[in-house]
């Protein structure tokens, strides 16, 4: 539910910068533009990656990226803390992310389909075996 719900509100802040949808939030910004529209297709594209649990690491890396980035250029020179120069959405997008980067995208995501390579560092979870089964034949000689 995290997954879904943080990459949803990361995607319509891209359509914001995008297509200036949904009306009365914020206009679009012209073609190409630097940095915003380019921002605005990395919040679209890893948003909805994340949401759909879709290459979620790196989506969520490359979007916690973007997001440290907008902080430190945007916020960081009009306050000390995120709560004196409006970065707080920033830092909580940023580390969200960064939790997402660790943990992958959970058990619903579609990285875990069929067919598709796990990206786990346990064998034990890529083989579907416990981790207390995974030693057994090898603690027994």
């Amino acid at each position: 539910m995290f997954r879904v719900v943080i990459g949803f509100l990361f995607a319509l802040h891209g359509t914001v910068k995008l297509f200036g949808w949904p009306p009365g939030v914020g206009s679009a910004a012209q073609f190409g533009a630097w940095p915003s529209w380019w921002a605005g297709l990395i919040e679209l594209v890893a948003g909805l990656l994340v949401m759909a649990g879709l290459f979620t690491r790196a989506a969520a890396f490359v979007a916690s990226g973007t997001m440290a980035v907008a902080y430190f250029w945007q916020h960081q020179a009009d306050g000390l803390l995120p709560i004196q120069n409006g970065g707080e959405s920033a830092v909580l997008y940023c580390f969200a992310f960064l939790l997402l980067t660790l943990t992958g995208g959970g058990l619903w995501a579609l990285d875990n389909l069929p067919g598709r390579r796990s990206t786990s560092a346990d064998p034990a979870v890529d083989s579907g075996q416990s981790r207390e089964n995974a030693g057994a034949g090898v603690a027994g000689r």
